[in-house]
């Protein structure tokens, strides 16, 4: 045995079963692999490798042809990371394969890294953020104070001059002629009133204009007279009048009816209106609010006479006064039954007249 062993040892190869255990030179990938067993740094892998490779080429052992080479890998190309979107570690890339796997770790724990920036969708394309319409011609202006300031004196100056324009179309007198009606024309005469009275005091005036011009044989009119306030309707163009509308109302909306405007009258100053210094009221020297007067105020007389106002040609057929009573009883009989509570929602220039039982007119 011990012959044996001098034997080998005399002789420059070694033996088979030497050669088997013997170490042999590694490759620079199996060196890597190693010495990168788990997690290991990106800064501390690049250092391992460098070395790995430098140990190759240093050694002049020549692989064996069963075993694989270690060629070079070609160069992956980088990633560009889309517009908007953040990402950590896509700039340091690397050639080997272990590395897109730390990086896709490190991407898939970092939820900022989808975040899409302000003006970015999810795709990471950025929309354009809106002008302004070049195609419009006119541009507004931005206001200034001052603008501002001149705006709203312009605004409280016009609103000044139409209040007192609506003072003195109010205050300006028309006359209305007029028929009590209980299924005959009554004549009543004609009642002078101003635009902004309301109706009630139009029908105060008609049963006392009527109780006056009424001769001692006639009494038709002067029974007009008892009927009180209330039990007196105004009919203007087949359409009942509340008491509590101005006359100014449906000269300032124009108010249609069945056959026209319902009082066809003027919403502007007119030549017989009174002046802005008639309308003030006079401040006397020894004027006491806290005074009562001994007599009352007389009325005053009116310079204008009837034929030059405005309604004084109209049909007084077209302005009936009503006694309520009368009209309940036979509200069922023509022509009282196309009668219609006035609606101001209402447009009776298209409405078609209906009966009590909803059948239309031909009149209609």
């Amino acid at each position: 045995m011990e012959n044996m062993r001098s034997q080998d040892s005399g002789n420059g190869t070694p033996s088979a079963a030497n050669d088997r255990f013997s170490a042999q030179a590694q490759n620079p990938e199996d060196l890597l692999k190693s010495q990168t067993v788990g997690l290991v740094h990106l800064d501390e892998f690049r250092k391992r490798r460098a070395e790995a490779l430098e140990a190759g080429t240093s050694s002049g052992r020549s692989t064996p042809v069963g075993d694989r080479t270690a060629s070079p890998q070609p160069k992956k190309k980088k990633k560009i990371a889309p517009k908007g979107k953040l990402s950590f570690g896509l700039d340091e890339e690397d050639d080997s394969a272990s590395t897109p796997a730390i990086t896709s770790r490190s991407a898939t724990n970092t939820p900022r890294s989808i975040t899409p920036l302000d003006g970015a969708d999810e795709t990471g394309r950025v929309t354009p953020r809106l002008g302004p319409n070049t195609s419009v011609s006119f541009a507004p202006k931005a206001l200034t104070k001052a603008a501002v300031a001149k705006e709203a004196e312009t605004r409280e100056r016009l609103r000044k001059e139409f209040l007192e324009m609506q003072k003195i179309v109010k205050a300006t007198e028309i006359v209305l002629p007029f028929v009590f009606y209980d299924g005959t024309n009554v004549p009543g005469g004609i009642c002078r009133m101003t635009k902004g009275d309301p109706v009630w005091l139009f029908l105060d005036k008609s049963r006392k204009l009527g109780a006056e011009a009424s001769s001692g044989t006639d009494k038709s009119r002067r029974e007009w007279a008892r009927v009180g306030i209330d039990d007196l309707m105004l009919v203007r163009n087949e359409i009942i009048i509340p008491h509590h509308y101005e006359l100014y109302y449906f000269m300032a909306n124009k108010t249609p009816g069945f056959t026209g405007p319902l009082f066809p009258f003027s919403d502007r100053p007119t030549e017989h209106s009174p002046t802005a210094a008639q309308l003030d009221p006079e401040i006397l020297p020894d004027y006491n609010p806290l005074s009562v007067p001994g007599q009352k105020k007389k009325e005053k007389v009116s310079q204008i006479s009837d034929d030059v106002l405005e309604g004084f040609n109209e049909d007084p057929s077209i302005t009936k006064v009503v006694d309520r009573r009368w009209y309940e009883r036979n509200k069922h009989i023509f022509p009282a039954s196309i009668w219609e509570d006035f609606d101001p929602t209402k447009d009776y220039s298209n409405a078609v007249r209906k009966d009590g039982q909803g059948n239309s007119y031909f009149l209609s």
